[in-house]
């Protein structure tokens, strides 16, 4: 193993985190799979077992910038850690080539989301509302 590589990696997987809230999944296990030649059940594992201090990281600056709202991060913890247990299981069942495909298709379709995903509109602010006088008015 080059652990210049694994280095490189991770760095890269770590801003990309920071950023966009991605990396294990998106970045890790397609360079593990490419660039160390891991198979992709190694992959996907051992990207599951490299974000634990990527994403504590991440989440204790971001806490600390009250950007986190552990009214959802607490659940959905939860429910995808118990659901993870068991997954994990699943995973030795999968022929590689089949969670190749399967991991492609999630990218592809989030993806496509992504892109034509229309960004909501925001709400009018009090001051530009058609009841309220402009300012040109008020200095009239």
């Amino acid at each position: 193993m080059d652990i210049v590589k694994c280095l490189l990696i991770g760095g890269l997987s770590g801003v990309i985190a920071a950023l966009c809230g991605v990396g294990g999944g998106v970045i890790l296990v397609p360079a593990f799979v490419m660039f160390l030649g891991l198979e992709q059940k190694t992959a996907v594992a051992t990207s599951l077992t490299a974000i634990i201090l990527t994403s504590l990281a991440a989440t204790i600056r971001n806490s600390g910038n009250n950007l986190v709202d552990f009214k959802v991060a607490i659940p959905t913890a939860i429910g995808s850690a118990a659901l993870a247990w068991f997954a994990a299981d699943y995973l030795k069942q999968l022929s590689n080539a089949t969670l190749s495909r399967i991991f492609a298709v999630l990218l592809i379709v989030v993806g496509i989301h992504m892109l034509l995903k229309k960004e909501p509109t925001p709400a009018p602010s009090a001051s530009a509302s058609p009841s309220s006088p402009s300012s040109t008015e008020n200095t009239r």
